[in-house]
């Protein structure tokens, strides 16, 4: 797993913004507790700098 990262969506999206909610869809993360592996590029890092309230991120 070189150069991935394990994404997993801790907190609730309810209540937050329209950019934000589109951040984790881009993300894959629909539903709560589910988790993602993504490629750690700068963009990924730059959408889960986005949404670091509501994610873990495990490398």
């Amino acid at each position: 797993m070189a150069n991935q990262l394990k994404v997993t969506l801790k907190k609730s999206k309810i209540g937050s913004t329209e950019k934000i909610r589109a951040t984790l869809i881009g993300l894959g993360l629909t539903k709560m507790n589910k988790t993602v592996i993504r490629q750690d590029t700068p963009e990924i890092r730059g959408m889960i700098k986005k949404v670091e309230h509501l994610v873990e991120v495990e490398d």
